[in-house]
């Protein structure tokens, strides 16, 4: 997280907004103290169409292996 005065905030605003957007926080200062922290906004998640989502599932093939045997077999074949 960087730090920036007031001033360079207001200067390089939209610089800033520009950093943020690509996932930094910067805390704004004013005689060398934070005051404000710039940070992205958060992007409301959509909710989850069960419908769809078991309309999906149900066309996947069923597995032959558990979960433990799948992963282990990943993990042995890929050793070096």
């Amino acid at each position: 997280m960087d730090a920036v005065t007031l001033a360079d905030a207001k200067t390089h605003l939209s610089a800033l907004v520009d950093r943020v957007e690509a996932g930094d926080s910067i805390d704004i200062t004013r005689r060398g103290k934070p005051v404000a922290r710039l940070t992205a906004v958060t992007k409301p998640r959509r909710p989850i169409d069960l419908a769809r989502l078991q309309a999906l599932t149900a066309t996947l093939p069923p597995q032959s292996d558990n979960a433990a045997d799948l992963v282990r077999s990943m993990r042995d074949g890929d050793r070096y």
